[in-house]
């Protein structure tokens, strides 16, 4: 898959476009659709900052993470990642999806 990086205030070297890769490889385990993710470095003066859009079949999934070292800010923000994507795929297993209140009996005790 094809990633989208964009840098402000700093250059992507190699090792940090492979690093991210290698990162963003673990979102294939959810076996979802992620379509045109785009990621956006940024270094500011008390760290860096990393944003992430990535659109999906259902909802698009954003994630920002920031932290004094860039590769820190990357785990942090796969991580963040990762919680939507588990929600998203685990959405329609969750305990109000099973019962609505117009399907439930209603027992009258006498």
């Amino acid at each position: 898959m094809t990633l989208s990086i964009t840098s402000k205030q700093m250059d992507i070297t190699p090792a940090i476009r492979s690093y991210l890769e290698d990162k963003f490889s673990k979102l294939d385990k959810w076996r979802a659709l992620l379509i045109n993710p785009h990621f956006i470095l940024s270094k500011e003066p008390d760290g860096f900052i990393i944003d992430a859009t990535i659109a999906t079949k259902g909802s698009p999934l954003v994630a920002s993470a920031k932290h004094s070292d860039m590769y820190a800010a990357i785990n942090d923000l796969v991580g963040k990642l990762e919680k939507q994507l588990n929600k998203l795929q685990h959405k329609g297993e969750s305990r109000r999806a099973f019962d609505s209140i117009k399907s439930a009996v209603i027992e009258e005790e006498y």
